[in-house]
């Protein structure tokens, strides 16, 4: 089975599932979001659709856009429940008691397979604890961090220092780190509760060090619609071989985690 770690609600979600066909991606994970740079038609208009996402990534996006994010989130799941792995975020910055109750309502209580994918500010990583915390409080929910832009070095320390502290939640750092993609797979291979999931990555050689490394620990993922799950799984397969650690990275290593049959 293959299974695309990371991908957003789309709009409409035909061209996503046709995304999927393409590169015979039988399941993946979808995250709720309030950009949609695929409904853009000109540069103004993804412009448009970038500010919101850039504000999301500020940490300034108010409980309407969240609230419009999750109902989305549950239309595409309703509609192709054979398809969509639902992830559910909550807000971050919020008492501790409001995060457990979200993460019971929003996630758990919806049924969904994890947590994500969670944007905490550049340099305020640290927000995440919380949500770690209740996650461990749920048999340990895997947990899905940002890891590209405007994410930091530092905070990618400071999340393998809060997996140091819930060793029972799988976190998962999105996008390989980004730019401090290095420093990422150093930190996961030292610390067996942090897995790294491969999309956007902009240097090939990165995804082949992060899986000769991290054959267990390390996922497919397209990132779309601002990634490609053809490209994706054609970068995959040139840095691998046929076989039994290909196989984990396009998907046994996610139907682990995930508990999947």
């Amino acid at each position: 089975m293959i299974l695309d770690a990371h991908s957003h609600v789309h709009d409409p979600l035909d061209d996503h599932l046709l995304a999927l066909d393409d590169a015979s991606v039988d399941r993946t994970v979808l995250f709720p979001t309030r950009a949609h740079p695929e409904r853009a038609t000109d540069l103004d208009s993804l412009h448009h659709e970038m500010g919101v996402l850039e504000r999301a990534l500020a940490g300034v996006s108010g409980d309407d856009g969240f609230a419009l994010a999750m109902r989305e989130l549950d239309q595409a799941l309703t509609a192709h429940p054979d398809r969509f792995l639902g992830f559910g975020s909550v807000p971050l910055g919020r008492p501790d008691t409001e995060t457990a109750a979200r993460v019971e309502r929003e996630v758990t209580g919806r049924g969904l397979y994890g947590i994500g994918e969670l944007t905490p500010p550049p340099g305020q990583s640290a927000l995440v604890e919380p949500v770690l915390r209740a996650a461990r409080d749920h048999a340990g929910l895997p947990v899905v961090v940002h890891g590209s832009a405007p994410t930091t070095a530092v905070d990618l320390r400071t999340l393998a220092d809060l997996a140091c502290r819930y060793p029972k939640v799988p976190l998962v750092i999105s996008q390989l780190g980004g730019a401090h993609w290095m420093e990422a797979i150093e930190l996961a291979r030292a610390t067996p509760n942090l897995h790294l999931e491969l999309s956007t990555a902009n240097i090939v050689f990165a995804v082949r060090l992060a899986i000769h490394e991290l054959p267990t620990r390390t996922f497919f993922g397209s990132d779309a619609p601002y990634g490609d799950p053809v490209v994706a799984r054609t970068t995959v397969e040139r840095v691998t071989r046929a076989g039994e650690v290909r196989d984990r990275v396009l998907g046994g290593n996610l139907a682990e985690l995930l508990g999947l049959g």
